[in-house]
């Protein structure tokens, strides 16, 4: 037995190195083949989405000069190699902002703006930044050529003014879902989760009409209100009114909706995939009005924003529905008691709650630009910010709360990356609630 016993751990002991050194050879000799296979020189990974190009100047190539990518939270750098080739790789098909490091370049020179290709466009006006975006292929070529010319500057009074109205016209869309979603709280105080993906069912349904299907745009955008609606309609009668009836407690009902979230946004992914989609029309060239630099789709949006805001408002205040809403949000035990159908109330504010997400999604397709299926997930800790920050329970402090997260989120750009720009929002969220805790318009008794 003590033979066989030691022979048995001498064996152990054999495989054991055998395999700590199987082990180290695979770390020693595969490392660093798999990096190289799957990295650039310069540190890159290598993606099947890149944009790449020549920079040239008076036929001649450029050597050394940096070049940037940025979008979507990724960032990426380069430099033009002898024969003045740079390529940047991109995680997916989107749009992304190309910057051309200026001092890098001969001196008296910079990008001739004149001579970009289709789909690439000057950002602010300036000659060292642009937008890109992908074709039919995964693959940009963006042939730069320089010129001789002064390199233009933007003061900081004008990027300023041209954050703040960008900061606006996001606010405005970020509105429209957080009074629906402050709707649905003031009435059967539900942090709904799922609100979010209501917004993306917006621009999913556009997407679907007058993307897949090749149907006119205006009759996608028609069917995405309706489908939001509809969406609301059945997510009250098929699951929250049911489960309010048995008597589920708010906490209970949070982790339902945290449920639904994940459940529709995997469902979404499904439908259109993991990547982003454009709406017909998206990124237009913009129109200058001094500083700022507007398309036609951010004007109409603002304008749409205004008018369902407005109609919002006078549903509130001057319909019997609209009383009824905020008479349930002030006290629901009293309002049944006053003869209010407090369930038929209920069923209509979960409706609008669809169609003002549905609006909000189509918006924001085009304000990010593009449809993706986690889209509203990125607007869902904003909408909360801007319920909070305004007054839970209170429609118009929501719009008021998304008008300063959506300031806070622009400007902010000014002076901090733009990957942590959300978490300005929330800093001020921070800063104002230390000072006011019920929020702008909420009254104290509501936090107790």
């Amino acid at each position: 037995m003590g033979l066989r016993s030691t022979a048995l751990r001498r064996s152990r002991s054999w495989l054991f190195a055998l395999f700590v050194s199987l082990a180290a050879a695979v770390l020693v000799l595969g490392a660093p083949v798999s990096a190289h296979a799957d990295t650039t020189d310069d540190g890159q990974e290598i993606t099947d989405f890149y944009f790449g190009g020549n920079i040239t100047f008076e036929g001649e190539p450029i050597e050394g000069v940096t070049l940037t990518v940025e979008g979507g939270g990724f960032d990426a750098e380069t430099e033009t190699d002898a024969e003045g080739k740079w390529r940047l790789y991109v995680p997916e098909r989107d749009k992304y902002t190309i910057s051309v490091d200026e001092d890098t370049l001969p001196e008296g020179v910079i990008v001739d703006t004149d001579q970009l290709p289709e789909g690439v466009s000057p950002v602010d006006g300036t000659s060292g930044s642009f937008e890109a975006e992908f074709g039919l292929t995964g693959t940009k070529i963006v042939n730069l050529f320089l010129g001789e010319g002064e390199r233009v500057s933007v003061s900081m009074l004008d990027q300023i003014v041209s954050r703040a109205v960008g900061g606006l016209n996001f606010g405005l869309l970020l509105g429209l879902a957080s009074m629906g979603a402050a709707l649905i709280y003031g009435t059967t105080r539900l942090s709904n989760f799922a609100h979010g993906e209501m917004v993306t069912w917006g621009g999913v349904v556009v997407v679907l009409v007058a993307g897949f299907w090749q149907l006119p745009l205006w009759l996608g955008i028609v069917v995405a209100v309706l489908a939001g609606g509809l969406l609301g309609w059945a997510m009250d009668a098929g699951l929250w009114r049911p489960l309010r009836r048995r008597g589920l407690g708010i906490v209970q009902l949070m982790i339902v909706s945290i449920g639904l979230s994940l459940a529709m946004r995997y469902v979404l992914q499904y439908m259109i995939g993991g990547g982003t989609l454009q709406l017909p029309g998206a990124s237009p060239t913009p129109i200058r009005f001094g500083p700022v630099a507007l398309s036609y789709i951010d004007l109409i949006g603002m304008g749409v924003s205004l008018i369902v805001i407005i109609g919002m408002a006078f549903f509130l205040t001057r319909t019997r529905i609209g009383k009824a809403t905020r008479a349930i949000s002030d006290n629901p035990q009293l309002a049944a008691a006053s003869g209010i159908d407090v369930d038929r109330v209920i069923r209509i504010v979960w409706i609008l709650a669809g169609v003002l997400a549905a609006i909000s999604g189509i918006l924001w397709a085009y304000f990010r630009p593009g449809v993706k299926w986690d889209m509203g997930m990125q607007m869902l800790l904003l909408m909360f910010a801007a319920i909070t920050l305004g007054g839970l329970g209170s429609a118009v402090g929501a719009l008021i709360g998304s008008i300063i997260v959506g300031l806070a989120v622009e400007v902010s750009t000014l002076w901090i990356p733009s990957d942590l720009k959300y978490g300005s929002a929330l800093l001020a969220l921070i800063l104002i609630l230390l000072f006011r805790p019920q929020g702008l318009l909420g009254r104290k008794e509501r936090l107790g």
